[in-house]
C-alpha cells in the first residue's frame, strides 16, 4: 500500500483533486470530516474544545457551531487574538490517530491500495512523516478569494479577510512545495488539473504495486 498525503492552502481545490483521485481508484479520507466526527457531543475532543472555548461556541442543541468556533479560534475584527494553535493542540492528535488507523486498515484490506489523506494542516500538524508521498495543491492568491466567496456566499471583501485570516495559520505555498513530491497547480481549468492528476495517479499506481510485491 502507498500512503499519500494531499494538502494545500485554503480554497486551493484539495477536495476537487481528491475526488479526481477517487474516480481513478484511490481510497480517500478527509481530516476535516474526521474532526467533525470528533466534535460531536459525547466525544472526548468535543468535551475538551467546549472546556477550552466555552459554551458560547455551541448551538442550542449542544452541537458545535463551526462558525463561532472559527471566530473564537482565528479571532475577529473586535478580538483579533488568534487561538488556533490551542485548538490544533486539542484536535490534531486525535485526527492523526484516526488517520493512521484508517491507513492501517486500508492496507490490510488491500495491499495494493493508494490511501490518500486530505488535510489542510497536514504539514503544520507535523504529520508529513506518516506518508510515503506528499501532494500539494496550489492556485493563485486571488483565486482563493473568489472561490471562498462563491463557496460561502459572501462578498469578495469579506472573503478576502477570511482567507487572509486562515492563511496566517497555514504554511505558505512555497514552504509546502519544498516538502512535496508532486505539485498540482489548480489555477487553470479543471481539464488541465485532471490531466495532472491522471499523470500523478499512474506514477502512484506503479509505486503502490511495487510496494505490495
Amino acid at each position: 500500500m502507498l500512503k499519500v498525503g494531499l494538502t494545500g492552502g485554503i480554497a486551493s481545490g484539495k477536495s476537487t483533486v481528491g475526488e479526481m483521485f477517487v474516480q481513478l481508484g484511490a481510497r480517500l479520507i478527509r481530516a476535516d470530516e474526521i474532526s467533525h466526527q470528533l466534535m460531536l457531543p459525547g466525544q472526548e475532543v468535543y468535551d475538551a474544545v467546549v472546556r477550552h472555548f466555552g459554551p458560547e461556541i455551541l448551538n442550542q442543541d449542544g452541537t458545535v457551531n463551526r462558525r463561532l468556533l472559527a471566530e473564537a479560534a482565528f479571532g475577529t475584527g473586535e478580538n483579533p487574538k488568534s487561538h488556533i494553535a490551542e485548538l490544533n493542540r486539542i484536535v490534531h492528535p486525535s485526527v492523526i490517530r484516526r488517520q493512521d488507523e484508517w491507513m492501517d486498515e486500508t492496507g490490510r484490506n488491500d495491499p495494493h491500495a493508494i490511501a490518500i489523506v486530505e488535510a489542510a494542516l497536514l504539514l503544520e500538524a507535523g504529520a508529513g512523516g506518516s506518508f510515503d508521498r506528499l501532494i500539494v495543491v496550489t492556485c493563485e492568491p486571488e483565486q482563493r478569494v473568489t472561490r471562498w466567496s462563491q463557496r460561502q456566499h459572501v462578498d469578495l471583501e469579506a472573503a478576502r479577510r477570511e482567507v487572509t485570516r486562515r492563511m496566517a495559520a497555514q504554511w505558505p505555498d512555497e514552504k509546502k512545495i519544498e516538502a512535496a513530491d508532486y505539485v498540482i497547480d489548480n489555477s487553470g481549468n479543471l481539464e488541465k488539473t485532471k490531466q495532472r492528476v491522471e499523470k500523478i495517479y499512474q506514477l502512484l499506481r506503479g509505486q503502490a504495486d511495487a510496494s505490495a510485491e
